[in-house]
């Protein structure tokens, strides 16, 4: 492997930060993250309100911290590496073994997270519009791997301005149903214990954890590759920490809204539906658009990580990579209801993904610390020699 030592240090930043571009990764880092799980309330009913007030503050500030930490790394060396492949982020911060098994256990992950996509997908068409969900599962892939056909940049542009947008609604939807819960936040929390509501593990603690865990094995090669198109050090930091801090405020609202009225979504398949019929039926058709558009930005990226590990982008036998992988996922996932999808698939991917963010803790650590001893010659740039 060539040696990368005149790669961009660290600390180095020499153009003027593009508030547009800033504006474009935070959004796509948003848009990838809200899938079909938080779209529809499902991923943060399990996560966050099943465990009440530490659920949501307590899981809701280690997944702050945690997530802007894990965003900002993969973002930062993936503008200063600059791979040939994203998937060599995982040797970056593994070594060679170790991280030959991240790499192909998170394409595996990867693409069971897409087939979770196309079963959210096949449940909003299912529970809202009465009609099969093979209809809306078999749509999604279509419309998903149409886009992906075109490649990573054409698919930042789409996903970077839907992902905000949907962020927005959603916050606005959680307010709503803290406004007007039928039980109340403080009542929703009491009545909790005795309801039947899926948790993501045995406490809000594993439940974080697990949580940022499977997020990174879905960004680990995405954002390595969108590190790549940034033009500096300052404008990925920036990038990052935005996507970051508003996903995550935004899980913390939304699961508020949820217990505000957890006798009412507690054991539904689309717990945001549920928000949205009891305000309006007129809002509840909005909302489901908006739910099928945050599961298109996620499955989208998702697609096109796994169809790129195999095929440079854009490349014929990519192009056909994506189809096949786009039919096989869409089987899968209407095999499977959708919350058991989330709650197998997410859950033990999660728990990996908690190894994989001690290596990146260490790895972090140990550079800090050999920055700090190395005179300022260069020396504490990101190297090939971390890829041993």
């Amino acid at each position: 492997m060539a040696d990368r030592t005149a790669v961009q240090p660290l600390g180095a930043s020499t153009r003027r930060l593009s508030p547009k571009r800033v504006l474009t990764f935070a959004g796509a880092i948003i848009a990838f993250l809200i899938g079909s799980g938080f779209a529809t309330g499902q991923e943060i009913l399990q996560y966050f309100t099943s465990y009440g007030y530490w659920g949501i503050f307590g899981t809701g500030a280690l997944v702050l911290a945690l997530m802007s930490y894990v965003i900002i790394e993969f973002f930062v060396v993936g503008q200063a590496k600059k791979f040939d492949k994203p998937s060599q982020i995982f040797h970056y911060y593994c070594g060679k073994h170790l991280g030959s098994f991240f790499d192909y256990f998170s394409i595996l992950f990867v693409f069971l997270s897409f087939a979770v996509m196309v079963a959210g997908a096949g449940a909003v068409f299912e529970e809202h519009y009465g009609l099969s969900r093979f209809i809306g599962g078999g749509a999604l892939a279509i419309v998903v791997g149409a886009s992906v056909w075109f490649g990573l940049r054409s698919l930042v542009d789409i996903i970077g301005k839907i992902g905000p947008l949907i962020v927005v609604i959603a916050i606005a939807l959680g307010i709503m149903g803290i406004a007007r819960g039928s039980d109340g936040i403080s009542a929703g929390n009491a009545l909790l214990p005795g309801l039947d509501v899926t948790q993501a593990s045995s406490n809000w603690v594993l439940s974080a954890l697990s949580y940022v865990g499977f997020c990174m094995l879905w960004l680990a090669a995405f954002l390595t590759a969108l590190g790549k198109t940034a033009r500096s050090r300052k404008e990925a930091v920036a990038g990052g920490s935005l996507g970051a801090i508003a996903f995550s405020l935004a899980c913390i609202i939304v699961g508020l809204g949820l217990l505000a009225n957890i006798t009412k979504v507690a054991g539904t398949e689309i717990p945001m539906l549920v928000l949205a019929t009891d305000i309006s039926p007129v809002l509840a058709s909005g909302i489901s658009v908006m739910i099928l558009a945050g599961i298109y930005t996620t499955a989208v990226p998702l697609l096109w990580t796994v169809s790129s590990r195999f095929f440079a982008d854009n490349t014929p036998r990519f192009r056909y990579s994506t189809v096949g992988l786009a039919v096989l996922g869409t089987v899968i996932g209407l095999l499977v209801p959708f919350s058991q999808m989330v709650n197998v698939v997410y859950v033990v991917n999660g728990y990996v993904g908690i190894l994989l963010l001690v290596l990146m803790l260490v790895k972090t650590a140990t550079r800090a610390c050999r920055d700090r001893l190395a005179p300022a010659t260069g020396r504490n740039a990101i190297t090939s020699r971390d890829l041993l």
